[in-house]
């Protein structure tokens, strides 16, 4: 069994060990990247730890919470704004700020983040509020320069730089809201019924301007091809009457030909009457004549109804019963 005194010294050797322990525990520190430390000795500033191994004296150092030198986004919660037109609008604000000195922010504001929150509220209360509803809604560029300007200036004594503000949301009261959409909607409304006239208008004008066009080109057209036909038509008669006198006809082939064209003078449902011409007669004395058959003496009257007067008879083809060209076949027999 171990003596009193083997207890005691075992006892003072554990605690020995366990005192080492905690004092390097507390000696050394390390600092992450993007962090930064306040070293206090004996309750005084001492220094700034940057990112590394850091040993400290203890019992005599302490190490305040680390401090974050990223950038942060803080989002505050909707604030109840009065423009200038008396109007309560709710907006949201969101501050993306960094901490520069770690010091200044440390031993010259107790709460930097509320400090912020604050002083956002405060400032975006003064800018709106010489604004109204509608220069509030289109103008956040210039709120959000207007902010950071005034945040900037009042937090860099805090060891903090204010990089951007940012009006997340304007909610006006439900009222204007609705007042706004009915009158946007009317706007909308006058926008597409001017844009319908205007394509409507654009639209009878290519229509007219198609409908000019077709007619002139088609008046173009007509004459052309009326030019066309009465040249075609000349030079055919002008074919016909030089092959005719190449081939030199004698009277017999033209009494023929005149005698021919007699029944298309009938030819027609609408002919009620029909003239013989008294140069019918001479046609058929040179035809009896090429023959050989007797001629008929057309002075005589007999032929064909003419009287001696020398004037053709004029038949109804009604009153006769007969086709209107049946007196032209008979007279050919």
């Amino acid at each position: 069994m171990d003596s009193p005194g083997g207890i005691a010294l075992t006892f003072v050797l554990v605690v020995l060990i366990i005192f080492v322990i905690i004092v390097l525990v507390r000696s050394v520190r390390i600092v992450p990247q993007a962090r930064a430390g306040v070293v206090e000795r004996l309750g005084k500033y001492q220094r700034t730890l940057n990112p590394g191994l850091t040993l400290l004296i203890p019992f005599v150092d302490r190490l305040l919470p680390l401090l974050d030198l990223r950038e942060q986004v803080v989002s505050f919660p909707p604030q109840p704004v009065i423009t200038e037109d008396n109007l309560v609008v709710s907006i949201d604000t969101v501050v993306y700020f960094q901490v520069t000195d770690p010091r200044a922010a440390t031993y010259e504001i107790a709460n930097y983040i509320q400090a912020v929150e604050q002083l956002t509220t405060t400032t975006l209360r003064n800018v709106v509020g010489g604004l109204n509803l509608e220069e509030a809604l289109t103008s956040r560029d210039q709120i959000n320069g207007q902010l950071r300007g005034v945040l900037d200036e009042a937090t860099g004594r805090w060891g903090i730089r204010v990089s951007r503000v940012e009006l997340k949301a304007i909610d006006p009261p439900h009222s204007i809201q609705d007042s706004m959409e009915k009158q946007m909607r009317a706007e909308r409304d006058r926008r597409a019924a001017i844009l319908t006239a205007e394509g409507t208008k654009q639209s009878q004008i290519l229509t007219a301007e198609g409908q000019r066009q077709a007619a002139i080109l088609k008046a173009e057209g007509d004459a052309k091809a009326a030019i066309l036909r009465a040249d075609g038509e000349s030079q055919a008669i002008q074919k016909v009457f030089d092959a005719i006198h190449k081939g030199n006809p004698d009277q017999k082939l033209l009494a023929y030909q005149y005698l021919q064209t007699l029944p298309k003078l009938a030819e027609g449902s609408s002919n009620k009457l029909w003239i013989i011409p008294s140069e019918v007669g001479e046609a058929l004395k040179g035809i009896g004549s090429a023959l050989g058959g007797t001629n008929p003496d057309p002075r005589s009257g007999d032929l064909f109804g003419v009287q001696d007067g020398g004037k053709p008879e004029v038949r109804d083809s009604d009153q006769s019963g007969g086709h209107p060209g049946e007196a032209a076949a008979r007279t050919q027999a």
